[in-house]
């Protein structure tokens, strides 16, 4: 008899820690608005700050680590609030992801806006076993003094000591690419913001599902 009384408090305890306890009674609207606000501040910074890297802000911006800062201070925030932490690791991943996102976007519009096009010789061809894409590294240009891989443009074709057009910034912030096909840049756009609505959104729900109507016992 004690264990099947037991048996529904346990699952109960259980579904709390993984999902949070939601004990909340009606439309949750002061706690939508804070989970609203949180992911979309987090959001803010990880694209903010990639954006202000490519635009003179400090180079350390560039790689995304700000980025990842912002989501590991969101993560905490719901680990105090004691959300349910399947959550908690949606919004980790969802943030990491869009934190290594945002800096490639970034470089698109910042070469968008102040590229220049460039001949580039090529050096070397490889196959990058990850993407199955042609890699072509390029090397003695303007556009990229010091060596760079890029795979728009480059085919299964082309050989060392061909040319491939590349778009590179006269500020040397944002990395040298092939030439973007038209609409590249605007569907890369979109990816990232259908990203950034995801991660609002499972900040909003750990937020939400985090209320408890009585306090929690330790070690919850």
């Amino acid at each position: 008899m004690r264990s099947r009384t037991s048996a529904p408090g346990f699952a109960e305890h259980l579904r709390g820690r993984l999902w949070g306890p939601a004990e909340f009674i009606g439309i949750p609207g002061r706690l939508f608005v804070t989970g609203v606000v949180a992911g979309s501040a987090a959001a803010a910074l990880v694209v903010g700050t990639a954006l202000a890297g490519m635009w003179g802000g400090p180079r350390e911006l560039i790689t995304g680590e700000a980025g990842l800062a912002a989501v590991a201070a969101l993560a905490a925030y719901l680990v105090v609030l004691r959300a349910g932490r399947v959550l908690i690791g949606l919004v980790a991943v969802l943030g990491t992801c869009l934190a290594f996102m945002a800096p490639g976007v970034a470089a698109g519009v910042a070469l968008q806006q102040r590229g220049l096009v460039a001949t580039a010789a090529v050096s070397s061809v490889q196959t990058a076993a990850r993407h199955g894409r042609t890699i072509c590294s390029v090397t003695d240009t303007d556009a990229a003094p010091n060596g760079a891989d890029v795979w728009r443009g480059c085919a299964a074709s082309t050989a060392p000591g061909d040319t491939l057009p590349v778009v590179y910034d006269p500020r040397g912030r944002a990395p040298t690419r092939g030439v973007s096909t038209p609409g590249e840049l605007r569907r890369s756009s979109l990816r990232l913001t259908g990203l950034s609505a995801a991660f609002v959104a499972a900040c909003t729900v750990a937020v939400v599902r985090s209320f408890r109507m009585t306090a929690a016992p330790r070690g919850t």
